[in-house]
């Protein structure tokens, strides 16, 4: 089923951010890379402000909701790790209950985002890469103020060849050995 694989990849994605915010300090939570740049903190702010809109009653209302305020998700601020962990949850949740209601039957339905109307394979391929585009960010700024040494989250340098031997990956299953 194709909905299953946005299901999974958007799975992939989430873990990917979850293992990063697991090893980030809480100083490195608001550490922003340059003076116009976004904190992992304000990442997360925007990332589950957007899933939140796009998600909340996903087939029947306009994808960008008139009480998100998206310039709000960049408010330079000091964010606590407890403000984090519940945009995230709050944007994840939000699109775990839109996926649950959908079949493959639905990906050629039509819903709308800011007034465009896009089938939802196209909403769901679009709000795919955005979300990914950040989880890379989040990671990035994450391994740069990791609390320790950092832990992988994909294939470690050097674990190419056993990766190779034993890949999961491409059978739609994340390994926990690798990540």
């Amino acid at each position: 089923m194709l909905i299953d694989d946005f299901r999974s990849e958007y799975a992939r994605y989430r873990k990917l951010g979850d293992g990063a915010l697991g090893q980030i300090t809480d100083d490195g939570l608001n550490a922003m890379p340059s003076s116009d740049g976004n904190s992992v903190a304000m990442i997360v702010r925007h990332v589950g402000g957007n899933l939140v809109s796009r998600f909340t009653s996903f087939t029947t209302t306009d994808g960008e909701k008139p009480d998100r305020d998206r310039e709000t998700e960049f408010d330079i601020r000091t964010y606590t790790r407890d403000d984090v962990a519940v945009w995230w949850e709050k944007g994840w949740a939000a699109l775990d209950t839109a996926l649950a209601g959908l079949n493959d039957g639905m990906l050629e339905h039509t819903v709308t985002i800011r007034g465009q109307p896009l089938t939802i394979h196209a909403a769901l391929s679009r709000s795919l890469s955005h979300t990914s585009y950040h989880v890379g960010q989040i990671v990035l700024l994450a391994r740069m103020h990791a609390s320790g040494e950092w832990k992988s989250l994909s294939i470690p340098r050097g674990g190419s060849d056993a990766y190779n031997r034993a890949p999961t990956r491409e059978r739609g299953r994340v390994s926990t050995a690798s990540s």
